[in-house]
Protein backbone atom coordinates (compact mmCIF):
# COMPACT_ATOMS: atom_id res chain seq x y z
CA UNK A 1 0.00 0.00 0.00
CA UNK A 2 1.59 3.21 -1.02
CA UNK A 3 0.39 6.81 0.78
CA UNK A 4 0.74 10.01 -0.22
CA UNK A 5 0.95 12.75 2.45
CA UNK A 6 0.79 16.80 1.99
CA UNK A 7 2.78 18.32 4.24
CA UNK A 8 3.39 21.95 5.57
CA UNK A 9 5.88 23.08 7.75
CA UNK A 10 8.22 25.98 8.99
CA UNK A 11 11.82 25.30 8.73
CA UNK A 12 13.03 27.55 10.51
CA UNK A 13 14.10 24.78 13.56
CA UNK A 14 14.86 21.83 11.04
CA UNK A 15 18.17 20.81 9.50
CA UNK A 16 16.38 20.55 6.23
CA UNK A 17 14.23 17.43 5.49
CA UNK A 18 16.60 14.82 4.70
CA UNK A 19 17.28 12.56 8.11
CA UNK A 20 20.68 13.21 9.33
CA UNK A 21 21.79 11.42 12.84
CA UNK A 22 21.36 13.51 15.53
CA UNK A 23 19.91 16.55 14.00
CA UNK A 24 16.50 17.70 13.93
CA UNK A 25 15.19 16.97 10.42
CA UNK A 26 11.07 16.90 9.01
CA UNK A 27 11.56 13.24 7.34
CA UNK A 28 13.18 12.36 11.29
CA UNK A 29 10.37 14.00 12.71
CA UNK A 30 7.64 12.89 10.82
CA UNK A 31 9.12 9.31 10.49
CA UNK A 32 9.20 9.36 14.21
CA UNK A 33 5.52 10.33 14.72
CA UNK A 34 4.39 7.28 11.93
CA UNK A 35 6.59 5.13 13.94
CA UNK A 36 3.98 5.88 16.97
CA UNK A 37 1.03 5.03 14.51
CA UNK A 38 1.75 2.20 12.50
CA UNK A 39 5.11 0.49 14.08
CA UNK A 40 8.33 -0.68 12.27
CA UNK A 41 10.95 2.03 10.53
CA UNK A 42 8.45 4.02 8.20
CA UNK A 43 10.64 6.01 5.28
CA UNK A 44 8.69 8.67 3.03
CA UNK A 45 10.00 9.76 -0.31
CA UNK A 46 9.69 13.14 -0.86
CA UNK A 47 9.42 15.17 -3.93
CA UNK A 48 11.69 18.03 -3.06
CA UNK A 49 14.58 17.94 0.11
CA UNK A 50 14.69 21.04 0.99
CA UNK A 51 17.69 22.86 2.62
CA UNK A 52 17.95 24.14 5.93
CA UNK A 53 15.26 26.67 6.76
CA UNK A 54 13.34 26.50 4.06
CA UNK A 55 10.10 26.20 4.65
CA UNK A 56 6.86 24.42 2.97
CA UNK A 57 2.92 24.95 2.30
CA UNK A 58 2.49 22.21 -0.80
CA UNK A 59 5.14 19.52 0.34
CA UNK A 60 4.14 15.92 -0.98
CA UNK A 61 5.80 12.61 -0.11
CA UNK A 62 4.41 9.16 -0.09
CA UNK A 63 5.05 6.61 2.68
CA UNK A 64 5.16 2.41 1.50
CA UNK A 65 3.44 0.35 4.32
CA UNK A 66 4.47 -3.44 4.70
CA UNK A 67 1.51 -6.19 5.54
CA UNK A 68 1.55 -5.83 9.03
CA UNK A 69 1.93 -1.70 9.28
CA UNK A 70 -1.61 -2.40 6.77
CA UNK A 71 -3.08 -4.20 9.26
CA UNK A 72 -1.91 -2.03 12.29
CA UNK A 73 -3.50 1.23 10.36
CA UNK A 74 -6.77 -0.77 9.41
CA UNK A 75 -7.09 -2.35 13.44
CA UNK A 76 -6.18 0.66 15.50
CA UNK A 77 -9.22 2.91 14.28
CA UNK A 78 -12.19 0.18 13.70
CA UNK A 79 -14.37 2.72 13.79
CA UNK A 80 -12.96 5.13 10.64
CA UNK A 81 -14.27 4.71 7.65
CA UNK A 82 -11.07 5.72 5.93
CA UNK A 83 -8.02 4.70 8.16
CA UNK A 84 -5.89 5.99 5.50
CA UNK A 85 -7.72 9.56 5.63
CA UNK A 86 -7.62 9.50 9.09
CA UNK A 87 -3.76 9.11 9.16
CA UNK A 88 -3.19 12.38 8.49
CA UNK A 89 -5.39 13.61 12.02
CA UNK A 90 -3.38 10.57 13.95
CA UNK A 91 0.05 12.03 12.75
CA UNK A 92 -1.49 15.60 13.66
CA UNK A 93 -2.42 14.40 17.40
CA UNK A 94 1.28 12.71 17.33
CA UNK A 95 3.04 16.11 16.61
CA UNK A 96 0.58 18.27 18.75
CA UNK A 97 -1.20 21.80 18.16
CA UNK A 98 1.63 24.01 17.98
CA UNK A 99 3.83 21.80 15.52
CA UNK A 100 6.32 23.19 13.27
CA UNK A 101 5.64 20.64 10.60
CA UNK A 102 1.87 19.34 9.58
CA UNK A 103 0.54 16.39 7.24
CA UNK A 104 -2.47 18.19 5.90
CA UNK A 105 -3.60 14.99 3.87
CA UNK A 106 -2.86 11.73 3.61
CA UNK A 107 -4.54 9.16 0.76
CA UNK A 108 -3.80 6.20 -1.28
CA UNK A 109 -1.99 6.99 -4.10
CA UNK A 110 -2.77 6.22 -7.69
CA UNK A 111 -1.27 3.33 -9.33
CA UNK A 112 2.53 4.57 -10.53
CA UNK A 113 2.54 7.34 -8.40
CA UNK A 114 5.76 8.29 -6.95
CA UNK A 115 6.09 11.70 -4.82
CA UNK A 116 9.38 12.40 -6.91
CA UNK A 117 9.65 10.94 -9.94
CA UNK A 118 6.46 11.55 -11.13
CA UNK A 119 6.37 15.08 -10.17
CA UNK A 120 6.58 17.23 -13.36
CA UNK A 121 7.28 20.71 -11.85
CA UNK A 122 7.80 22.48 -8.30
CA UNK A 123 7.07 25.83 -7.62
CA UNK A 124 8.70 28.20 -4.65
CA UNK A 125 7.99 31.71 -3.35
CA UNK A 126 10.49 34.15 -2.10
CA UNK A 127 9.43 37.04 0.22
CA UNK A 128 11.64 40.06 0.63
CA UNK A 129 10.70 43.02 2.27
CA UNK A 130 12.95 45.93 1.19
CA UNK A 131 13.48 49.75 2.33
CA UNK A 132 9.91 50.52 0.54
CA UNK A 133 8.07 47.63 2.30
CA UNK A 134 9.57 47.71 6.25
CA UNK A 135 10.52 45.44 8.22
CA UNK A 136 7.62 43.23 10.05
CA UNK A 137 8.77 41.18 13.02
CA UNK A 138 5.71 38.86 13.07
CA UNK A 139 6.93 37.77 9.28
CA UNK A 140 10.49 37.59 10.07
CA UNK A 141 10.67 33.92 10.07
CA UNK A 142 9.67 34.19 6.46
CA UNK A 143 10.92 37.07 4.77
CA UNK A 144 14.84 38.02 3.93
CA UNK A 145 14.93 42.32 4.48
CA UNK A 146 16.96 43.62 2.12
CA UNK A 147 18.11 47.61 2.90
CA UNK A 148 17.73 49.07 -0.37
CA UNK A 149 14.61 50.37 -2.27
CA UNK A 150 14.96 47.78 -5.00
CA UNK A 151 13.65 48.19 -8.60
CA UNK A 152 10.88 45.65 -9.01
CA UNK A 153 10.42 46.23 -12.40
CA UNK A 154 14.39 45.86 -13.74
CA UNK A 155 14.12 42.41 -11.34
CA UNK A 156 11.12 41.06 -13.16
CA UNK A 157 12.50 41.72 -16.69
CA UNK A 158 15.59 40.08 -15.68
CA UNK A 159 13.92 36.58 -14.16
CA UNK A 160 11.75 36.71 -17.22
CA UNK A 161 14.95 37.04 -19.39
CA UNK A 162 16.40 33.92 -17.72
CA UNK A 163 12.90 31.03 -18.67
CA UNK A 164 13.69 28.13 -20.48
CA UNK A 165 15.49 25.44 -20.81
CA UNK A 166 19.41 25.92 -20.38
CA UNK A 167 22.67 24.88 -18.22
CA UNK A 168 22.12 26.86 -14.63
CA UNK A 169 25.59 26.11 -13.37
CA UNK A 170 26.40 29.12 -12.52
CA UNK A 171 23.13 29.43 -10.48
CA UNK A 172 23.71 25.97 -8.59
CA UNK A 173 25.81 24.64 -5.92
CA UNK A 174 27.99 22.03 -7.77
CA UNK A 175 27.62 18.37 -6.99
CA UNK A 176 29.49 15.40 -8.73
CA UNK A 177 28.48 13.91 -11.47
CA UNK A 178 24.88 16.45 -11.18
CA UNK A 179 23.72 17.47 -14.39
CA UNK A 180 22.73 21.32 -13.84
CA UNK A 181 20.50 21.63 -16.88
CA UNK A 182 16.81 22.62 -15.68
CA UNK A 183 14.15 24.31 -17.56
CA UNK A 184 12.33 26.89 -15.89
CA UNK A 185 9.19 27.33 -16.55
CA UNK A 186 8.20 30.44 -14.90
CA UNK A 187 9.91 33.54 -13.26
CA UNK A 188 8.88 36.38 -12.22
CA UNK A 189 8.41 39.47 -9.62
CA UNK A 190 5.49 41.51 -7.63
CA UNK A 191 4.80 43.14 -4.52
CA UNK A 192 2.19 41.41 -2.64
CA UNK A 193 -1.07 43.49 -1.21
CA UNK A 194 1.62 43.29 2.20
CA UNK A 195 3.80 45.77 -0.09
CA UNK A 196 6.96 42.83 0.35
CA UNK A 197 8.00 41.62 -3.05
CA UNK A 198 7.62 38.35 -3.76
CA UNK A 199 9.13 35.61 -6.27
CA UNK A 200 7.52 32.67 -8.03
CA UNK A 201 9.70 30.68 -9.33
CA UNK A 202 8.57 27.42 -11.02
CA UNK A 203 10.70 24.48 -12.83
CA UNK A 204 10.70 20.61 -13.98
CA UNK A 205 13.03 20.53 -10.91
CA UNK A 206 16.02 22.50 -9.31
CA UNK A 207 19.39 22.02 -8.70
CA UNK A 208 20.93 22.33 -5.06
CA UNK A 209 20.32 25.97 -4.24
CA UNK A 210 18.99 27.55 -7.39
CA UNK A 211 16.25 28.99 -6.12
CA UNK A 212 18.07 31.35 -3.77
CA UNK A 213 21.09 31.94 -6.70
CA UNK A 214 18.53 33.29 -9.02
CA UNK A 215 16.70 35.46 -6.34
CA UNK A 216 20.31 36.47 -5.08
CA UNK A 217 21.12 37.56 -8.80
CA UNK A 218 18.12 39.67 -9.25
CA UNK A 219 18.15 41.72 -6.29
CA UNK A 220 21.60 42.70 -7.47
CA UNK A 221 19.48 43.95 -10.13
CA UNK A 222 17.27 45.46 -8.10
CA UNK A 223 19.73 47.17 -6.56
CA UNK A 224 21.17 48.65 -9.03
CA UNK A 225 24.85 46.46 -8.61
CA UNK A 226 24.00 44.17 -11.93
CA UNK A 227 22.47 45.12 -15.19
CA UNK A 228 19.54 43.40 -16.46
CA UNK A 229 21.35 41.73 -19.80
CA UNK A 230 23.84 40.42 -16.95
CA UNK A 231 21.70 37.14 -15.95
CA UNK A 232 21.35 35.59 -19.13
CA UNK A 233 25.53 36.68 -19.27
CA UNK A 234 26.27 34.88 -16.28
CA UNK A 235 24.17 32.07 -17.30
CA UNK A 236 25.79 31.64 -20.10
CA UNK A 237 29.22 31.71 -18.31
CA UNK A 238 28.33 28.45 -16.71
CA UNK A 239 30.46 28.89 -14.06
CA UNK A 240 29.83 29.85 -10.59
CA UNK A 241 30.42 33.25 -9.39
CA UNK A 242 30.68 36.23 -6.41
CA UNK A 243 29.20 38.84 -8.36
CA UNK A 244 26.14 38.14 -6.53
CA UNK A 245 25.01 36.66 -3.40
CA UNK A 246 23.07 33.61 -2.70
CA UNK A 247 20.22 35.20 -0.58
CA UNK A 248 19.06 32.97 2.86
CA UNK A 249 16.62 30.40 3.63
CA UNK A 250 14.43 32.37 5.68
CA UNK A 251 12.58 33.63 2.52
CA UNK A 252 11.86 30.30 0.35
CA UNK A 253 8.77 28.35 0.35
CA UNK A 254 8.06 25.15 -1.38
CA UNK A 255 4.30 26.18 -2.31
CA UNK A 256 3.06 23.56 -5.02
CA UNK A 257 4.33 20.32 -6.81
CA UNK A 258 2.75 19.56 -10.22
CA UNK A 259 1.61 15.83 -11.14
CA UNK A 260 0.39 14.13 -14.56
CA UNK A 261 -3.24 12.59 -14.81
CA UNK A 262 -2.65 9.19 -12.62
CA UNK A 263 -2.97 7.30 -15.76
CA UNK A 264 0.48 8.62 -16.53
CA UNK A 265 2.33 8.68 -13.30
CA UNK A 266 3.97 5.53 -13.55
CA UNK A 267 5.31 6.60 -17.34
CA UNK A 268 6.33 9.96 -15.77
CA UNK A 269 8.23 8.25 -12.63
CA UNK A 270 10.27 5.62 -15.20
CA UNK A 271 11.00 8.30 -17.81
CA UNK A 272 12.49 10.87 -14.62
CA UNK A 273 14.48 7.47 -13.62
CA UNK A 274 15.99 6.91 -16.69
CA UNK A 275 17.30 10.71 -17.14
CA UNK A 276 18.47 10.81 -13.45
CA UNK A 277 20.16 6.89 -14.12
CA UNK A 278 22.00 9.05 -17.74
CA UNK A 279 23.34 11.99 -15.78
Amino acid sequence: MRIRLDIAYDGTHFRGWARQPGLRTVQGTLEEALARIIAGAPQLTVAGRTDAGVHASGQVAHLDLDDAQRTRLAASRRSESDPVAALARRIRGVLSSYADVTVHRTALAPDGFDARFSAVWRRYAYRIADDVTGYDPLRREFTTTVRAALDVAAMDEAAQSLRGLHDFAAYCKPREEATTIRTLLEFDWRRDDEGAIVANVKADAFCHSMVRALVGACVAVGQGRLAVEDVVRLREQATRTSEFAVLAARGLVLTEVGYPEPELMAARAEQTRARRDQE
